[in-house]
């Protein structure tokens, strides 16, 4: 792998992260088409990941310490056995319905090897199918834009909700973001609510995912210089910051319809080209 090949890939990874278009989709095209699929290929995604988590804890840096400083309200209380669920401010709540949609990945955590399969296999036809259901999903939740619920009035099914749809997140194709943000829109929440609930459950899911599938590679299996790993950290973490204030906009303005037409059409497209290197025998890598 190149300089190039890493800053192109990070860029890719740091809008796509947080705009509902699945950043391991368009990983996994741009992998098939220049050949770079395999252990290297899934150990860089996973540093760039971790570049967009840091991106999240910039662009949210605020609520994300008042969740913290609550949190150890929290074991505070335990400890000293004044803890109690009927004393719920808008944070706790918030930090409640993060763990509650948590619950969800433990069981899709069961399916971890097929998402790792999808990821690394030669046939992108899947990744189509994903692209199009992220349109699914959008288009749902285009039609729930209503919402009112804000931290405080998020309930546990809403929470489960969430977490429900976030486990379809890690096949390629299938947005994190668009996901999550979608199902938050489904449930009633503000849109504003909806991507800050969706970015911040994001974290212990993006961390746990990468320390997981990172300690089970032998460093023999990567052949990607240092350099370039932390060159792609950066660049995904700075252009995640940007795409985060770009889908806040969206949201607001009521212009993240597009991206309903821009999955679907990239999904036909993929299957197309997949179906083709199928039945032809000719792949894009072999091209370039």
């Amino acid at each position: 792998m190149t300089i190039i090949d890493g800053i192109v890939q990070a860029i890719i990874q740091g809008i796509t992260e947080f705009l509902p278009v699945s950043s391991s989709g368009h990983l996994s095209i741009f992998q098939h088409i220049t050949g770079q699929t395999g252990d290297s290929g899934i150990a860089f995604s996973l540093i760039l990941h971790l570049g967009t988590l840091l991106a999240i804890f910039i662009s949210f840096h605020k609520i994300i310490f008042d969740l913290i400083k609550e949190f150890f309200v929290i074991l505070k209380e335990f400890i000293s056995f004044k803890f109690s669920f009927k004393d719920i401010n808008p944070n706790r709540n918030m930090i409640y319905m993060l763990f509650i949609a948590l619950i969800p990945m433990l069981f899709f955590y069961i399916f971890k090897d097929i998402y790792v399969l999808v990821g690394i296999d030669n046939d992108i036809i899947l990744e189509g199918v994903f692209f199009i259901l992220t349109s699914c999903m959008l288009f749902i939740a285009d039609r729930c834009t209503k919402g009112h619920k804000l931290e405080g009035d998020i309930n546990y099914k809403d929470a489960l909700l969430v977490g429900v749809f976030q486990g379809l997140a890690p096949f390629p194709g299938i947005s994190r973001s668009g996901s999550t943000i979608s199902a938050g829109l489904i449930a009633g929440m503000t849109k504003e609510i909806a991507v800050k609930f969706s970015f911040i459950l994001g974290i212990p899911v993006i961390l746990a995912g990468s320390v997981v599938e990172l300690g089970g590679m032998g460093k023999e299996n990567i052949s990607i210089e240092l350099h370039i790993l932390i060159i792609g950290f950066i660049v995904s973490a700075i252009v995640g910051v940007l795409s985060i204030r770009l889908v806040s906009y969206l949201i607001k303005s009521n212009k993240f319809k597009i991206f309903i037409y821009y999955t679907l059409i990239l999904g036909v497209i993929v299957i197309s080209i997949g179906v083709f290197e199928s039945i032809s025998g000719i792949y894009l890598y072999d091209l370039f």
